[in-house]
């Protein structure tokens, strides 16, 4: 049995607001840490029947990069929920969640900068 690790450390202010997310993984090609600026993890607990999860973001985030990360996460996870199910008529209303909640972004996004 081989064995993987994934290590995360995340640099916080006084206020405990993450300043750096940095991340290794024992199984990839990449050189040293890899940095982020936000990051989703979710866990399957079944004994407890329920999702755990880990949301993070630095502050140095923008507000159109969290837009961007929610619309590939949401692509991603309809892909992996397919994959896993093979019940690709959700998957094609998740992707049509997607792709309509990245639409309404960029249409607020388009019309809070024109009122600037």
């Amino acid at each position: 049995m081989n064995k993987s690790t994934i290590t995360i450390d995340v640099m916080t202010d006084m206020n405990r607001v993450p300043d750096s997310i940095n991340w290794t993984a024992s199984d990839t090609s990449a050189e040293g840490a890899q940095k982020a600026k936000a990051m989703m993890i979710s866990f399957w607990d079944g004994a407890e029947k329920a999702a755990l999860r880990i949301d993070l973001w630095t502050k140095d985030m923008m507000v159109d990069e969290m837009a961007d990360f929610f619309y590939q996460t949401l692509m991603t996870m309809a892909d992996t929920y397919g994959r896993a199910t093979k019940y690709h008529e959700q998957v094609d209303e998740m992707k049509t969640f997607a792709k309509e909640f990245y639409e309404k972004f960029r249409a607020k996004q388009l019309k809070e900068n024109k009122a600037d």
